[in-house]
């Protein structure tokens, strides 16, 4: 069972990840929708955001060996989420989040993420 986080850590899975990027997606936009301080502008800003993520995501557990989701390593995850959300608009125009934003952001997306599936496979 310890082998399995690490085997998940050192593979990628390219369908996984567009798995990932669709079901982080609408996780992003009802969490935008949902947390005061946190705005996405557009559908672009939208998808090129839930790329960012999952890449982020994707880089976090590759190179700490932590999953970035509030529920996946308690306050590490959560603050990692927090971290992950913030930072994605430097990458995205026409998303935006304050830091208590992306704080309340990763609270909402972790539950809504726990609640809709697409994520485990």
């Amino acid at each position: 069972m310890a082998n399995y986080s690490n085997a998940r850590a050192e593979s990628f899975n390219i369908t996984h990840f567009i798995i990932r990027v669709v079901v982080g997606a609408v996780v992003l936009a009802i969490t935008a929708a949902l947390t005061p301080g946190f705005a996405i502008s557009g559908i672009w800003p939208l998808v090129i955001g839930a790329v960012v993520l999952a890449g982020m995501d994707y880089l976090a557990l590759r190179m700490l060996g932590v999953n970035a989701t509030p529920f996946g390593r308690g306050i590490t995850g959560f603050i990692l989420a927090a971290v992950i959300i913030y930072a994605t608009q430097y990458f995205v125009a026409g998303y935006a989040v304050t830091i208590m934003g992306a704080l309340i952001g990763a609270l909402i997306y972790g539950i809504i993420d726990a609640v809709i599936p697409g994520k485990a496979m």
